[in-house]
């Protein structure tokens, strides 16, 4: 196992990181921005290092910086969470090529399923079934609107390099699409600095499903069963849960067999995603890989009973997998909220200072959280500052179980989306497993 592991990130999933790694004796070495210095995550690692000013840029995805903080107090491995560097492949590489070990997958396979459409190619040729869609990307709006008219509207127009949502947005017709083209181009532009676009018909009424995967390097590949991740609002999800409450056990089976078969084609090593949208006849369809810890990890952790960042941190120190699929037992059923510095309303984030915080019995739910009282909520960063996470017997002891957790927050000086995550537990469709991913702008009349 590694000495000592630098945490290229912050808030919870940094906490999160720092959790296993103290727990398997670890040194953790975390760093900050102006904006962090008195952060949760510099508090709780063993040591922490200043990197820059606050904006993200010149801090927590300054690859430079965070190498040469490695390299300097010595730290064997980095561990990047998810979002800024996790998913870049330059960063990856560079980390390797300085003799310090990048807790991930190759470079090459972060390249590869980085980039949607060459992502979708790759699943085809591995037997994962694909929406219909372009296999290539351009910046010309003509061969966009040509292939839209091709598959047929509704489509999906998206930034070959996009996530979270960005460069994303649902077309009913040509009009329409031109019009979406330049603006979402501008925007993938600006956030991964490649306007390639292309176009997917849209699944209507159709559920986010992903499936975790492990696998080492002597072959060896599991899938942890699926998560349904359907609760979204403007494409970033907001509620996730496991199992699904649609997938019937045939079809859970099928998209693990089928995941893992893709790793294996692809020779996929460490933690993953394979997301999927699965239609109301339960079709399924690719959507993307993401080579990275997922937000919603713990959800798997709860009902597997199986800590992923240590499963990272083994994988990625050389030693096997412990674990055969025949061994991997579901028990429960676990829900996973994310609560937003936001505007219920707007969605638009709301800065600020915590004046006063109360939280839910830790002893009945699970806190992924990065803030206390007197933490100040910046305009620089996600705006998601933590996130509860409960098991119950059943589907229906969970809800009622989250119900009463979100009734026990009390947050003072900022606004979050707590209001909104109890109106989604509480609603009739939802209780009912009733779910797809327009559930939101459907049903509460939110985008």
């Amino acid at each position: 196992m590694f000495r000592r592991v630098l945490i290229a990130n912050r808030g919870e999933i940094a906490l999160r990181i720092i959790r296993t790694c103290q727990q398997l004796g670890v040194t953790t070495i975390a760093v900050y921005s102006d904006a962090d210095k008195d952060a949760l995550h510099v508090k709780r690692a063993d040591e922490a290092y200043h990197i820059g000013p606050s904006n993200v840029q010149e801090s927590y995805v300054n690859m430079e910086k965070i190498i040469e903080v490695a390299k300097q107090h010595y730290a064997d491995a980095i561990h990047p969470g998810y979002g800024l560097l996790s998913e870049n492949a330059h960063f990856a590489r560079r980390c390797n090529e300085d003799g310090i070990t990048f807790i991930g997958p190759s470079p090459e396979l972060i390249e590869l399923m980085g980039e949607k459409v060459k992502a979708r190619i790759a699943m085809k040729k591995a037997g994962f079934p694909v929406i219909p869609g372009m296999d290539t990307v351009t910046e010309n709006v003509e061969a966009v609107a040509q292939a839209a008219k091709k598959i047929s509207y509704p489509v999906m127009l998206k930034a070959s390099a996009g996530g979270g949502g960005i460069g994303m947005q649902l077309v009913t017709n040509e009009e329409q699409l031109r019009k979406a083209f330049s603006a979402n181009q501008k925007r993938a532009k600006m956030f991964f600095g490649n306007g390639d676009m292309f176009v997917e018909k849209v699944i209507e009424r159709a559920r986010h499903i992903e499936i975790q995967i492990l696998a080492d390097h002597y072959g060896n590949t599991i899938h942890l069963w699926e998560r349904d991740c359907s609760v979204q609002r403007r494409h970033q999800k907001v509620i996730e849960e496991s199992p699904s409450p649609f997938l019937d056990e045939t079809i859970s089976q099928q998209i693990g067999e089928l995941a893992v078969k893709a790793a294996k084609e692809l020779r996929y090593t460490n933690a993953g995603t394979i997301e999927c949208l699965v239609d109301e006849n339960q079709q399924i369809y690719f959507l993307e890989m993401n080579t990275r810890l997922q937000v919603e990890h713990p959800v798997t952790e709860e009902v597997i009973g199986i800590d992923l960042v240590k499963e990272q941190l083994r994988i990625s120190a050389g030693e096997k997998l412990l674990l055969t699929q025949p061994q991997i037992k579901r028990d429960g059923h676990a829900i996973e909220v994310r609560i937003y510095a936001e505007d219920p309303k707007t969605f638009l984030p709301s800065p600020g200072t915590i004046s006063k915080l109360e939280q839910p019995d830790g002893k009945f739910v699970r806190h992924e959280c990065s803030i206390e009282e007197g933490s100040v909520v910046t305009p620089f960063y996600d705006p998601m500052i933590a996130k509860v996470i409960v098991k119950g017997k059943t589907r229906s002891e969970a809800i009622e179980k989250m119900v009463n957790a979100l009734g026990q927050y009390h947050i003072e000086g900022i606004k979050t989306n707590i209001p909104m995550l109890h109106e989604v537990l509480t609603h009739p469709n939802f209780q009912k497993g009733k779910v797809t991913t327009s559930f939101v702008s459907d049903y509460l009349n939110k985008g």
